[in-house]
């Protein structure tokens, strides 16, 4: 019986033996995390070991773009890095790639070749291992066989995929004590269009990289000894990564997480979230073990996972990196999400990274915490003990608030799909409105600039004034420190908060690549830092470098343009969406209305003024993701009418069975037979409407089936299936509370949670 597999599973899940993993021992102790970091990763020091000089110099002058890679280059760096993957075990390498479907990519080459030669007037061939050059360089997947919005079609198959020079190669454990090499590529069609994320995110950081030089140039003075000069720049980011975990056992009896990777049907327990007893509470034991073993798999791989937590809702935990150079980040973020898969199977848990896969508690994200930096060590986003005359740091704090304001839908479009449309909005992530946080304080430095007053240093809660760089809190008990307060308080309801020297992305989903919604940032970010440059040169006149006076009128200029983004209060309340509406800022409630934005004039216009994308490239991903809507729904819909047809009204037919037989045993002794019967008067009408609702979806999706083309078919999903796919599941969650226990077929809640 149903029943009878749930209990064996969970009585199972709590006297499985722990796993237990030998971590290395050096000289008699545990090995530090710092002394195996990145033992996994050919990184430019492993290089620089195993090249020769000149061909070092080579390769490290060509990531500064200063020269293309020459075939003897290539050649070198290819053997030298089949000797080091092949030393710690590797026999396989692939090309590794991000498609357009917030996964990665792999295609398992081994080294092997066959060797054929000649002597004595016989052939003799021999197994070696090769690898060349060109290998190294370029593979060639099936690119029809992708999600590529129209751009391929199964008769043009041809596809590239090329090694990103910028981000190290490493090796992963293989089968059998075996190792594979991976090659970090992006991934373009035979016409060279961007069939992957990867390719327009290095674009968008090419782009930010040029226009936020122009910027420090105009407003800094030329190199001196004590002031050099930044002669590169770069995005950095931060990616915490929320996930549930749940017992493995479990998952492989609901049909809906294994195809799905959420509930469609289930009721919350009486105790879940609601007495806050989860967030940052002790780890379980099971939890803790798969989590460090992550991370150190992660650290091998150079993957800086600085912390871990529970998260609030029950089951769910989160982990963190250190902030890196974007692109590398983007990376470590989905080798994350791999090891964490990967690991939890041998733990017998399932991690489950959609944005909402239990209903009723909080969903997860993956907050990504956005900067900028300079190779003198500066991050232009430090606001200093002084921001109100830190000039550079107001200049690109405006643009990004005018990137922002302009290309907020834009942004908006960047997070959207049918997962996240389940999470934006709730009580634990943003709404559908752009805007943007910065903290009273800082909001007051831009309020004063504005005006052309100074700067007010009031503190409204202790009633006193204060310095805008912070304050110093007494705890007023005297065995504890005092502690310094930061320039701003935190907001959990801005989907883009100023935190103290970085912006954080809150609203992305927790199962999507950071990729495209960093891309479409940078784009906005640089787009605007143009304008910036141009207002800088038009007050500077004939001057080589911009002074205080003209920046101060460029400063103000962008404020007054951009006080419409700027909220400081609760983004969650009702006030806030019709205060936003007389600003004009827009509210997409839905993931189907959000992708348009991609394509609209001042959008489009903008992304291929600044070459990181085509119109085709756009096109596609507009297709890409409006079919994905519709096949997620249309999944969803399809897997909920087996499980009520196959499994819920089945063990609701059986209850109702049971009690009528009952009442009809008791009625037979003279036994009174009210209470069965009373449920069952209960019962029935419940399971009839259940039956009516079901037979509406199924309609409905037949109807969806004779849809031909895509916009009116996500539509359909939005507008129809969705709503009728609720009103099956309010009423199958009411049969789980009134059916019998033993009957109901499928993990509860309680068990989900619990058994970990």
């Amino acid at each position: 019986m149903a029943h009878e597999a749930r209990l064996n599973t969970v009585v199972e899940s709590l006297t499985r033996a722990p796993r237990n993993v030998q971590f290395p021992v050096k000289n008699g102790r545990l090995q530090s995390i710092s002394e195996i970091f990145g033992e996994n990763v050919f990184s430019l020091k492993e290089m620089s070991k195993m090249l020769p000089k000149p061909v070092f110099k080579k390769f490290t002058e060509q990531l500064k773009g200063g020269r293309s890679m020459d075939k003897p280059t290539a050649d070198a760096i290819a053997h030298a890095v089949k000797v080091w993957s092949i030393e710690r075990g590797a026999t396989h390498f692939t090309h590794w790639f991000q498609p357009l479907n917030d996964s990665t990519a792999e295609k398992h080459d081994a080294f092997l070749t066959m060797k054929t030669s000649y002597a004595n007037g016989f052939e003799e061939t021999t197994a070696i291992d090769t690898f060349s050059g060109s290998q190294l360089l370029q593979s060639e997947p099936d690119a029809s066989s992708f999600p590529s919005g129209g751009m391929r079609t199964t008769f043009e198959a041809r596809g590239y995929t090329v090694w990103d020079t910028k981000s190290p190669m490493f090796i992963q454990d293989g089968p059998h004590g075996t190792s594979i090499l991976y090659i970090p590529s992006v991934f373009i069609s035979y016409n060279g269009e961007a069939l992957d994320e990867k390719s327009v995110l290095l674009r968008s950081s090419e782009i930010m990289i040029k226009t936020t030089l122009e910027f420090l140039n105009l407003i800094e003075p030329a190199d001196d000894e004590d002031h050099p000069r930044a002669k590169h720049v770069y995005t950095t980011l931060g990616t915490e990564q929320e996930f549930f975990f749940i017992d493995r056992a479990l998952y492989t009896l609901r049909p809906d997480l294994k195809i799905a990777g959420r509930t469609l049907l289930g009721g919350l327990p009486p105790r879940h979230q609601q007495l806050e007893d989860h967030y940052f509470g002790k780890i379980p034991t099971r939890v803790l073990a798969a989590i460090s073993e992550c991370e150190f798999e992660l650290a091998r791989l150079g993957v800086p996972i600085k912390t871990r937590h529970n998260e609030v809702a029950p089951a769910q935990f989160e982990v963190a990196p250190i902030f890196e150079e974007s692109m590398l980040s983007v990376d470590h973020n989905l080798l994350t999400m791999d090891v964490l898969h990967r690991v939890a199977h041998r733990h017998k848990l399932k991690v489950l990274f959609h944005e909402k896969p239990f209903r009723g508690v909080n969903g997860s994200g993956k907050h990504c915490n956005w900067s900028c930096a300079t190779d003198q060590g500066d991050n232009l986003l430090d606001p200093s003990a002084t921001p109100e005359t830190n000039y550079r740091f107001l200049l690109f704090l405006v643009a990004i608030l005018k990137g922002v304001l302009d290309h907020g839908d834009l942004l908006r479009a960047g997070i959207a799909s049918a997962s996240n449309d389940h999470r934006l909005g709730a009580h634990e992530a943003p709404p559908g409105i752009i805007s943007v946080f910065l903290g009273s304080q800082l909001d007051e430095v831009l309020n004063a600039i504005e005006e052309g007053r100074p700067v007010t240093n009031y503190d409204d809660a202790h009633m006193k004034n204060v310095r805008v760089d912070g304050t110093v809190l007494d705890l007023k008990v005297a065995a504890l420190p005092s502690i310094a307060r930061d320039l701003t308080d935190r907001n959990r309801t801005s989907p883009f908060a100023f935190t103290g020297n970085k912006f954080e992305f809150r609203a992305v989903g927790s199962k999507q690549s950071p990729s495209f919604p960093v891309t479409l940032l940078n784009s906005a970010v640089a787009s605007a830092l143009q304008e910036v440059n141009a207002a800088l040169k038009k007050q500077m006149g004939k001057k080589s470098v911009a002074s205080d006076a003209d920046k101060l009128v460029v400063i103000r200029e962008f404020i007054k343009k951009t006080k419409a983004i700027r909220f400081e209060g609760d983004n969650y309340t009702d006030a806030w969406a019709a205060e936003a509406a007389k600003r004009g800022l827009p509210n997409i409630r839905k993931s189907v209305d959000a992708f348009g934005c991609i394509l609209k004039k001042e959008n489009a216009d903008m992304l291929k003024r600044l070459g990181v994308f085509s119109h085709a490239e756009l096109e596609s991903r507009v297709h890409i993701l409006t079919e994905k809507y519709a096949k997620d729904v249309t999944i969803e819909a399809q897997t909920l009418l087996t499980m009520v047809t196959q499994q819920v009204l089945p063990a609701a037919y059986q209850y109702r069975r049971e009690l009528a037989e009952s009442a009809s045993a008791m009625k037979n002794i003279g036994v009174e037979s009210t209470p069965e019967i009373e449920l069952l008067n209960e019962l029935t009408p419940l399971v009839r409407n259940l039956q009516l609702r079901t037979n509406d979806l199924k309609n409905v999706m037949d109807e969806m089936l004779k849809v031909e083309e895509l916009l009116p078919l996500a539509h359909g999903a939005q507008k129809k299936v969705i709503p009728c796919m609720d009103a099956v599941r309010s009423l199958a969650d009411q049969l789980e509370c009134l059916v019998s226990d033993k009957l109901w077929p499928l993990p509860k809640y309680t068990e989900l949670f619990l058994n970990i």
